[in-house]
């Protein structure tokens, strides 16, 4: 979360404690939802919501041979 709300194009990181983060979605009404492309359109918890507030929805392709979890190992390597 640190990593992404770092980037200079990212206005908020948050996480959820429900089954769906559509809830959250609504609450934070925000103008562009991004989820992995392992996720088809329709089935992106809030998108719909945030097409209605003229906002829009991208899929990102998912990258098979990159890890979040793997880069996390080399950086708690690096430091050992």
């Amino acid at each position: 979360m640190a990593v992404l709300a770092a980037l200079a194009s990212v206005d908020a990181v948050t996480w959820f404690d429900e089954d769906t983060p559509e809830a959250l979605i609504a609450a934070c009404r925000p103008e562009v939802l991004v989820k992995g492309g392992d996720w088809p359109l329709e089935r992106i918890a809030g998108a719909r919501g945030v097409i209605a507030r003229g906002g829009r929805v991208v899929s990102i392709p998912f990258e098979h041979e990159r890890s979040t979890s793997a880069l996390v190992e080399r950086i708690r390597g690096a430091k050992a």
